[in-house]
């Protein structure tokens, strides 16, 4: 996963629509990482094609998601992917640097 990937499906372990996706990465990142609707609307296609997650709702053009089951499974092993990056590059760092 691309990191505004895993931040977008960090969003939506809660049900929200694109609006407030977009916010909660904003929110997530302390600002770090900011998604255009582009982008988003792009990522949240892609991922509604490959079941990652569902539409809950939809109110003329706003529509919500919420991540399905196989898009948990994912973002788990991202993020256990990354713990093991940060932990191969700690022993690095602690040796490099002390």
């Amino acid at each position: 996963l691309t990191e505004q990937m895993y931040y977008i499906l960090l969003a939506l372990t809660n049900e929200c629509c694109g609006v407030d996706i977009t916010e909660r990465v904003k929110e997530i990142t302390h600002g770090r990482i900011i998604i255009g609707p582009g982008t988003l609307y792009s990522l949240l296609a892609d991922f509604e094609q490959e079941q990652i997650i569902e539409a809950t709702k939809v109110e003329g053009r706003k529509k919500s998601y919420i991540i399905t089951d196989k898009g948990q499974e994912l973002l788990k092993q991202e993020y256990e992917r990354l713990k093991r990056q940060v932990e191969e590059g700690r022993s690095f760092f602690e040796v490099a640097y002390a």
